[in-house]
């Protein structure tokens, strides 16, 4: 594609001169550069890709997009021919922001997939990957081809590609859409994380409806401040077109906010209020649960409010999206959960353990409340939960008090350390249990040996809640992601085959 012709669908206005290479490729990593490709220079969150400008020219580059000129000469380090060839040949595109110009360029650069298909972004602090995968299965199930982009995994229809970012960046998600348009897909279902809101990895992207499910405390690691993490998750629904539908829960403080300035169709659901799609809990048992949504009765398998919530989501954007009430109904009562999500497992013994991906204080508020519902009463409640190294530290302590409100017994682990000591979190952790709380919660640092202790501990009818990891099968330690499952270590000590 001609670097004009790029430019022009990309919407970042014309070019002047005679110069119009073929361009070859599109990048924002100079490592991946090759002869003949446009760069783009994008201000990360720790490196500036305009640094790396002489680095891309010197690797073959053409014409660079970036927010100020660069003498290429000078930021290649280099002189002579090289240096000559750059200062005469290159071209630069100055655009107020060059994330946003990738975002565009991505989808241009790949024929514009979104526009192609129905594409339906979720984003909240909880529930994202369940409602998003969710509706992934119900429309597959309906009988269309569809694709998603999620934390635990990437699908084009129902090809398996691995995700390592619950939104990857631009070039990534424009590539994954084409190829779903290429296998057919009528339908594709994202995941939208106020990371990538706020570094615009989802500009270009044509939506035609937004889900929002729940806003607690999450990633002030990053985002400071609750309400900058509130206004990130704001702008999406903001910039949704007229055409789509916005759908938030109505039982949700921040749903409301959501909705204040979007020009997209305006949807509720909820458990509590009035809504456009309403539902409530008859009954509740550890395989599934029975409930009413909009006066039609379905039984699912899913357990917990938390999880009623999800379900009310995915059968609002249904509904919304065009799909006929009884054929969704239908579909629900048959889906099961995602994986790492409130997935049970079943002892011998007689006693039950439920690994969750849980790891904020209202995820956990979340599960545990769910497990209660079941419980009423009848068992007793044992957490194995931990924190992640290098992210945000305030939400540690709330952790711990959640678990401990909640739990019978309590026992503080490891999660993901990253670069912190393990033993310095769980003191974090301990730092918001009263003295109470303290006599019920053990410190074990070592992950498996946690949850064998928990597995020591638990007698028939109670319940052992592995919290924090859910469907991850690595622990990362000092930059190192070592091999470890949640799951595969609960069915080792029960000695039952995977």
């Amino acid at each position: 594609m001609k670097l004009s012709e790029l430019i022009n669908i990309a919407g970042l206005g014309g070019m002047s001169g005679e110069n119009d290479p073929e361009i070859t490729g599109v990048q924002s990593d100079s490592r991946l550069v090759e002869p003949g490709s446009l760069f783009v220079a994008v201000k990360g969150t720790a490196v500036d890709g305009h640094d790396y400008t002489g680095k891309a020219v010197e690797k073959g580059a053409v014409a660079v997009v970036c927010e100020h000129a660069v003498d290429v000469a000078a930021a290649a380090g280099a002189g002579g021919h090289a240096a000559d060839a750059a200062r005469r040949d290159i071209i630069f595109i100055i655009v107020p922001d060059s994330a946003d110009a990738l975002g565009r360029i991505a989808s241009a650069w790949y024929g514009e997939p979104s526009s192609q298909m129905t594409v339906v972004g979720v984003t909240g602090t909880n529930g994202k990957t369940t409602v998003a995968t969710l509706l992934y299965n119900l429309f597959r199930k309906l009988g269309y081809k569809a694709g998603l982009l999620s934390t635990v995994c990437n699908y084009i229809d129902g090809e398996v590609i691995p995700a390592s970012h619950t939104t990857p960046d631009p070039l990534t998600i424009n590539s994954l859409m084409a190829k779903m348009v290429d296998a057919g897909c009528e339908y594709a279902f994202m995941e939208v994380s106020s990371h990538a809101i706020d570094q615009k990895r989802i500009s270009g992207l044509d939506f035609n409806g937004g889900i929002f499910t729940n806003l607690t405390r999450d990633h002030l690691d990053y985002h400071l401040t609750v309400e900058n993490y509130l206004k990130a998750k704001k702008r999406f629904f903001d910039d949704l077109p007229a055409s789509a539908f916005a759908l938030t829960n109505a039982d949700d403080k921040s749903g409301a906010v959501m909705l204040q300035n979007t020009p997209a169709r305006k949807r509720t659901y909820s458990l509590r209020t009035v809504a456009d799609f309403k539902g409530r809990i008859v009954e509740s048992h550890f395989d599934g649960t029975e409930m009413y949504i909009n006066g039609r009765d379905v039984y699912t398998h899913f357990i917990g409010r938390f999880n009623a919530y999800n379900l009310l989501a995915v059968y609002g954007a249904a509904v919304a999206l065009g799909e006929d009430t009884e054929d969704i109904l239908i579909a629900l009562s048959t889906l099961r959960p995602v994986s790492g999500r409130f997935e049970t497992i079943c002892s011998p013994q007689g006693f039950t353990a439920i690994v969750d991906y849980a790891h904020t204080p209202d995820a956990l508020e979340n599960v545990l409340s769910g497990i209660r519902e079941v419980l009423n009463g009848g068992g007793r409640v044992i957490t194995v939960v931990g924190a992640g190294g290098n992210r945000d530290k305030g939400k540690r302590p709330l952790m711990a008090k959640e678990a401990a409100r909640q739990s019978d017994l309590l026992i503080l682990t490891s999660d993901n350390p990253r670069f912190e000591e393990p033993d310095d979190i769980i003191n974090d952790m301990t730092a918001g249990l009263n003295a109470g709380d303290r006599e019920r919660t053990i410190c074990i640092t070592d992950r498996k040996q946690a949850v064998k202790t928990a597995v020591t501990f638990a007698k028939k009818g109670d319940v052992i809640l592995v919290a924090g990891k859910g469907h991850e099968d690595y622990q990362e330690i000092k930059g190192v992601k070592y091999h470890f499952d949640d799951k595969e270590i609960i069915h080792e000590i029960f000695k039952i085959d995977n």
